[in-house]
């Protein structure tokens, strides 16, 4: 797509799943690739996956919940690259379980992993996307934030969370170059998944139940977000900021 090769994009959450799905998408389009991952060996993988394809990659183990450590990996990309282009969202984690039978430790994990982290990535990344005259953000949210989706309650508000934060920071940094856009994924077929899901016949039943009422009868495979993201990241698309794109096959459907 245009506008990609030579970019730099730091992908979060890239050491599996769709994380992993987008960066070798992008890296497919000569982006150099950053992962930001807790998973050192899975991002390790992700690293010669891309290397193997004749890209670029390097891997920072980073946890993005510390924020010192998301400004140290950041200023480690500055340092050997010189600027960061793209940076994508992705990581995030959940536990399915009906609100009323978690706890507030549970719910300080789930906000510190899916809206503190994403917020630490925006604070260290945007005053040099600033200073360099532009960037394009794209951050991985969720359908459970825009329509709800039970056991999810308190993932489902820090996702809807990102979005109210992706539209408010656009309205700040549009002007200065940075774009920011959100991509809801429907239900995917990714390790969240398999967790959220559980074992044997419940996640069976529940793996059926979507694929049936999703109109396209089966779930999201990471191809299918990494292509949207790739789009938002290009110059393709950059007369569109601050929306909010699903991506679910259909079974949820907005405009």
């Amino acid at each position: 797509m245009r506008g990609l090769n030579g970019k730099v994009a730091v992908v979060t959450g890239a050491g599996s799943g769709l994380g992993r799905g987008i960066a070798l998408r992008l890296a497919s389009e000569q982006v150099t690739i950053v992962v930001l991952d807790v998973d050192e060996a899975g991002a390790g993988l992700t690293v010669s996956m891309i290397k193997e394809q004749t890209g670029e990659a390097l891997s920072i183990p980073t946890d993005i919940c510390d924020y010192l450590a998301c400004r140290v990996a950041v200023d480690q990309v500055i340092d050997q690259y010189g600027s960061i282009d793209i940076l994508v969202n992705n990581a995030g984690w959940d536990k399915a379980m009906p609100f009323i039978d978690t706890d507030p430790e549970l719910w300080q994990k789930i906000v510190n992993i899916n809206l503190f982290g994403p917020l630490n990535m925006h604070h260290v990344v945007v005053p040099h996307m600033v200073e360099a005259g532009g960037g394009k953000i794209v951050n991985i949210a969720s359908d459970a934030g825009r329509v709800g989706s039970s056991s999810e309650a308190v993932y489902s508000a820090c996702k809807g969370g990102i979005v109210a934060f992706s539209k408010t920071l656009c309205r700040e940094v549009a002007r200065k170059g940075v774009l920011i856009n959100n991509v809801c994924p429907g239900p995917s077929d990714t390790p969240l998944f398999a967790a959220f899901a559980g074992e044997g016949e419940k996640a069976e039943k529940l793996r059926a139940g979507l694929e049936r009422a999703i109109p396209l009868h089966r779930l999201g495979t990471a191809q299918d977000i990494a292509g949207i993201v790739t789009f938002l990241a290009s110059e393709e698309a950059n007369f569109i900021v601050g929306q909010t794109i699903s991506v679910s096959g259909g079974l949820t459907m907005h405009g």
